[in-house]
């Protein structure tokens, strides 16, 4: 399960400019200067080499990697399955699953919703039924979310997830804005250094509610991410967080739902290992 952060108690800030900068990594190309003969020869090896990939490989397609993502407090407790394989069990919102499930690759995998208490059949039991691309060789999120318009009811969406790591001496944040009693005009994100306060921060983002925003790359140090409502001074932050680059990583902004204080929760999950 993800990292969940606790937050400190609401201060009031006072207003400030806002700003928005973002940090971009250039890498440097080499050129190779090689003999005709040489050439030649590597092309012939390449042609070969090519031939037999080809042969090992016939007939198999790679599977697709697929985590949940739980923001929906109208679901409850369930369990999550992908293709009849049972890929989460016994979840409630806020969650982000830690690891990734490998399933087949399909352009219409079925995803089942289920209570966690259900037994049986898996269909005769769903809460939801849905259909989702699994690409093959690349990661997603399948995203249980509460229906806005239905108290009754929820979503289920799938999201890709990057699969690489972030530039060096950085790293890459996907912020989630769940929190329609806090958030629901938006929420700004602020990525602190250690030792500075908030009128020193500069604007990351600002996040609409029911919205995913990033990757966003910020410098690989020690931050402290504060969350606040769009426009407003009263902030919410988290715990130092320690990067050392190539981090990449999603956070699951929610209301919370058993004390006003802090009224937010965030939850940090890594997207590559």
């Amino acid at each position: 399960m993800g990292e969940r952060l606790a937050q400190d108690a609401e201060e009031p800030m006072p207003e400030k400019r806002m700003k928005t900068t973002r940090d971009r990594w250039i890498g440097k190309a080499r050129r190779w200067i090689t003999h005709p003969l040489a050439v030649t020869a590597a092309a012939s090896l390449a042609v070969a080499l090519g031939l037999s990939a080809c042969e090992n490989v016939q007939g198999y397609t790679e599977p697709s990697l697929i985590r949940i993502i739980d923001a929906s407090y109208i679901a409850g407790a369930v369990s999550v399955w992908i293709e009849n394989q049972e890929v989460s069990y016994n979840i409630a919102a806020p969650y982000v699953a830690a690891n990734y499930a490998v399933v087949p690759a399909s352009g219409n995998a079925e995803v089942v919703v289920t209570a966690a208490s259900a037994t049986g059949p898996i269909l005769k039991n769903a809460l939801v039924v849905s259909n989702v691309t699994a690409l093959a060789g690349q990661k997603h999120s399948i995203f249980l979310t509460d229906n806005g318009s239905s108290p009754v009811s929820y979503n289920v969406t799938v999201i890709q997830d990057q699969q690489i790591t972030a530039p060096e001496a950085h790293s890459e944040f996907r912020f989630i804005n769940e929190a329609p009693r806090t958030g629901a005009n938006g929420v700004d994100i602020y990525m602190v250094p250690s030792g500075a306060t908030l009128d020193d921060a500069n604007l990351l983002l600002t996040v609409p509610l029911g919205q995913t925003v990033g990757y966003t790359i910020v410098p690989a140090e020690t931050l402290t991410m504060i969350v606040a409502p769009s426009g407003q001074t009263t902030i919410y932050s988290s715990t130092p967080l320690s990067l050392v680059g190539g981090e990449v990583r999603t956070v699951l902004i929610t209301d919370s739902q058993l004390t006003n204080k802090p009224p937010l929760v965030l939850v940090v999950a890594d997207d590559v290992d």
